[in-house]
């Protein structure tokens, strides 16, 4: 019998400042990882606020994708009882 289990990721974006930080967290069977980032203005750039949430939204999903697979490398090694080695 073959189930559905949904995991979800959100994505939130915060500008302030010439300052843009981000948060994407997945949710998971109840559980939940987050990653986090940031992109500054440059006093010398034109303001363009989708290009820092772009850079700041793929730092938080650049941050969550090595949380989870340090995630996936603990519960590796807790099974097995050896040193994982995940590589990205």
């Amino acid at each position: 019998m073959s189930s559905s289990n949904p995991w979800t990721v959100s994505l939130s974006i915060d500008e302030s400042g010439g300052e843009t930080t981000a948060e994407a967290r997945l949710v998971m069977n109840g559980d939940h990882l987050a990653g986090h980032g940031k992109a500054r203005l440059n006093p010398a750039d034109q303001a363009v606020e989708k290009i820092g949430a772009e850079i700041a939204l793929a730092r938080a999903l650049s941050d969550l994708s090595h949380r989870l697979l340090h995630a996936a490398a603990t519960d590796v090694e807790g099974m097995t009882h050896k040193p994982a080695r995940l590589h990205p």
